[in-house]
């Protein structure tokens, strides 16, 4: 039940940052057409100094938006120089263009095995979607413990009559049938 609010929360979490992000991007789409109109008062490529565009935007200053044809072109081209300003933003700040941190790991830098029961459980799960028979191996590979762990609780298993032993025909390999999947 903890790890269900957690999961709420986090997508709450994340879905606040993303409506706040939503937020911001529309914004600055807004500001970038008002300052596109600033053509009109002499100041063509204002909205290109906001969106990190120094060089053109100069160009623009100077050339009335390149007589005006450039202003006009630009009306269609504001949306992807918002966008890939915000993106440079974010990796100047280490955020990949989807919100993932680039520092961080990408898979875990520890594994969590399961313990007793849950070990137990695990196997019971991997058995099932090998039609009732597993190795040690197969379940190493399943659950993420040791060959000595995953041994010892099929082993157990068998000791109390849950599973059977016996040998692969073809490779020699000891094999636990689960009887009652």
């Amino acid at each position: 039940m903890k790890t269900h609010l957690k999961q709420q929360e986090q997508i709450q979490r994340v879905e606040n940052k993303m409506n706040l992000e939503n937020n911001q991007h529309k914004d600055r789409l807004l500001v970038s057409y008002i300052l596109s109109v600033a053509v009109f008062f002499g100041l063509g490529g204002l909205h290109r100094f906001y969106n990190g565009k120094i060089g053109t935007g100069l160009l623009w200053l100077f050339t009335g938006g390149v007589f005006g044809i450039g202003q006009f072109v630009d009306l269609f081209l504001i949306p992807n120089m918002v966008n890939e300003y915000e993106n440079n933003l974010r990796l100047k700040a280490g955020v990949s263009p989807f919100g993932v941190p680039l520092n961080q790991a990408v898979v875990a830098s520890q594994v969590h095995r399961p313990t007793g029961d849950q070990l137990m459980i695990k196997l019971i799960e991997a058995a099932e979607s090998k039609g009732g028979i597993l190795t040690v191996t197969q379940g190493v590979k399943f659950t993420g413990a040791s060959f000595a762990e995953v041994e010892a609780t099929l082993n157990e298993m068998y000791k109390s009559g849950y599973v059977k032993i016996d040998n692969d025909p073809n490779t020699g390999a000891v094999i636990y049938h689960f009887h009652e999947l």
